[in-house]
């Protein structure tokens, strides 16, 4: 299958309220033996009505959608080849890593060079593949095998956003650096778990020795949550291959892969930098779009003056009864 792809031109500024940070002056080299895969092929039904027409990951945090941070974290972590895997219900995404040519001639005539830079698209290659069929993330995967050419990869959820730190694609790709291991993301949740997949950490702190989906509670190895960001060696993408020919049958996820890697010592974990978002529900949605505008300078007043008009209202009502 031929990737239909999306080439960034001119010079572009990671935008946004919030973002993935380096150091000041600093600068990451683009990583040319590494690609990054960002799977948003999924139906997004937690948000219906409004993903039936609009896909869910280009719902704004902010007014930049939830996609355009992964990407801009790629490319900040210097991973500037991007394979998206779509559907055909989303050809939206397409259109909003592509150029807008109307748009473009009507602020150069003005003169608006904000506004200009603002719908740039970003300087990577960006390449689309459908998944036809929606048979769980581990088939989503299989869609791109053949595209990766061999080589490590990052893997994104655009459910979750981490924020604050320096990129989390590049505070993975050190550990590979490091390791040559596949590399899991996660954070520390101190509370109940019994709703996740939880890393079982060698004593080191860098290997992984098990994994644990939805544990009971009290019996969790560890509180190290796993979150929607992975670095994969080619080594994974053949285990998916091979329990992809032994599936049964209904929705294929990348257990079996990361089973199989975790046997045989070649997984590590990272805990992420930074404040982890998740945009993937409803309220973690809302908590999202809150975060941002409080640090936005345009946004921070409105939402200030909305919580105070909140709270005197409820004072009032309650002072009434």
């Amino acid at each position: 299958m031929e990737p239909r792809r999306r080439r960034g031109c001119g010079s572009r500024v990671l935008r946004g309220v919030f973002r993935a940070s380096l150091p000041k002056g600093a600068r990451v080299a683009r990583i040319d033996f590494m690609k990054g895969i960002i799977v948003a092929a999924g139906y997004g039904t937690r948000f219906l009505p409004v993903t039936k027409t609009v896909p869910k990951e280009l719902l704004p945090v902010g007014l930049k959608p939830s996609i355009a941070y992964i990407v801009d974290e790629f490319v900040a972590s210097g991973i500037t080849d991007i394979i998206i895997i779509s559907s055909r219900r989303k050809k939206a995404l397409e259109d909003y890593f592509d150029r807008e040519i109307e748009l473009e001639g009507v602020f150069a005539k003005e003169g608006a060079a904000a506004k200009l830079a603002l719908i740039a698209p970003p300087e990577a290659r960006i390449a689309f593949v459908r998944q036809t069929t929606m048979m769980g993330t581990g088939h989503a995967l299989l869609q791109v095998k053949s595209l990766v050419g061999g080589e490590p990869c990052v893997v994104a959820y655009p459910d979750d956003l981490v924020v604050g730190g320096r990129p989390l694609a590049l505070q993975l790709v050190d550990v590979y650096r490091a390791t040559g291991k596949c590399v899991l993301s996660t954070i520390y949740e101190p509370g109940d778990v019994s709703r996740y997949g939880i890393v079982d950490p060698e004593p080191d702190g860098i290997g992984v020795r098990g994994f644990v989906e939805k544990p009971a509670r009290g019996a969790e190895p560890s509180h190290e949550v796993s979150i929607g960001r992975y670095l994969y060696t080619p080594e994974f993408f053949d285990f998916v291959e091979e329990g992809w020919a032994r599936h049964g049958g209904g929705e294929y996820y990348h257990t079996y892969a990361l089973g199989r890697m975790i046997e045989a010592g070649k997984v590590a974990f990272k805990r992420a930098e930074g404040r982890r978002l998740d945009t993937g529900d409803p309220a973690g949605y809302l908590e999202a779009v809150l975060y941002s505008a409080a640090r936005d300078p345009a946004l921070k007043p409105a939402l200030d003056a909305f919580v105070a008009s909140y709270r005197t209202e409820k004072t009032g009502g309650e002072g009434k009864r």
